[in-house]
């Protein structure tokens, strides 16, 4: 968690409040009517599929936070890569607690793991080039922290966390406001009444909107939207080096490496979010 801002431990406790009063709200009736009270038990987190792990130290902060008797050793660190037959965590305790918290450890590890591998894979398609992968805002609801500590644990950047972090000039912001020059000039003219110190990017179309950016400044960074890479690379020539340069839109992994190789500084996928297979982990007794 160390140097990522938006996963301070209050908003992770209360994530797992949330999400267990979701799963598990009055009681885990199958679990309390079929187990006697008091029953210990031990079960390992079984690893059945290669890749990056993700979720470990959130397991084990499930485990402990609804029930702070449970021994929780926790065996890999987060980001390793992992064979099929490694065990990520043993948890013992009391029997009903583990079968509680099963599904919701299971679900986030799952789902973050394979953020984690889809993002390792992709980013070392681009390592030969100075272009970051990064994450976007297409995220599921409720659970956006997750899934952007995922991207980090394999190998990718977070692009901005939300709304409120960061000014995005995207297109409908930019046509609503009449155009490339209004929607900076609103926007620093907001931000300095506002007394806010946020970066501001804005969204290309054309070269004569990168142009017009140039023009206008007063930005941190230039986002080139669905360009071919003759328009990439000409658009990379163009700002030389005056602002960072992200490439967004329609980016799959069989055109990643040639966009990376257009010069640009960063590149956002929401796949990694949004389109992604969960790996395969089970938790067992033993």
């Amino acid at each position: 968690m160390k140097n990522i801002p938006y996963l301070s431990k209050e908003h992770i406790l209360e994530f797992i409040r949330q999400a267990i009063l979701e799963d598990v709200g009055p009681g885990d009736y199958s679990s309390l009517g079929s187990i006697p009270s008091g029953q210990k038990g031990q079960a390992k987190l079984l690893i059945k599929e290669p890749g990056i792990v993700a979720g470990l130290e959130l397991a084990k902060m499930i485990f402990e936070y609804y029930d702070p008797n449970l021994r929780v050793e926790v065996l890999l660190q987060d980001g390793d890569t992992v064979a099929v037959g490694d065990i990520g965590l043993t948890v013992e305790g009391d029997a009903v607690s583990i079968l509680s918290t099963e599904r919701l450890v299971l679900n986030c590890m799952q789902r973050m793991s394979g953020i984690a591998t889809k993002t390792n894979r992709l980013s070392k398609l681009i390592s030969h080039t100075k272009a970051k992968l990064m994450d976007t805002r297409k995220t599921t609801p409720n659970f956006r922290m997750m899934e952007k500590w995922a991207v980090v644990l394999g190998g990718g950047l977070n692009h901005r966390y939300a709304l409120y972090d960061m000014v995005m000039l995207k297109d409908n912001h930019v046509d609503f406001a009449g155009g490339i020059a209004q929607a900076i000039n609103n926007t620093r003219s907001f931000l300095e009444k506002e007394e806010l110190d946020l970066k501001i990017e804005v969204e290309t179309r054309s070269l004569d909107e990168v142009q017009q950016v140039l023009d206008t400044g007063g930005v941190d960074f230039i986002m080139l939207d669905n360009m071919d890479y003759e328009t990439m690379r000409k658009a990379v020539k163009m700002v030389n080096g005056r602002y960072p340069l992200e490439a967004s839109g329609g980016i799959t992994e069989d055109t990643l490496k040639d966009v990376a190789e257009c010069g640009v500084d960063f590149i956002s996928v929401g796949a990694l979010t949004h389109q992604v297979k969960s790996m395969d982990i089970s938790l067992k007794a033993f």
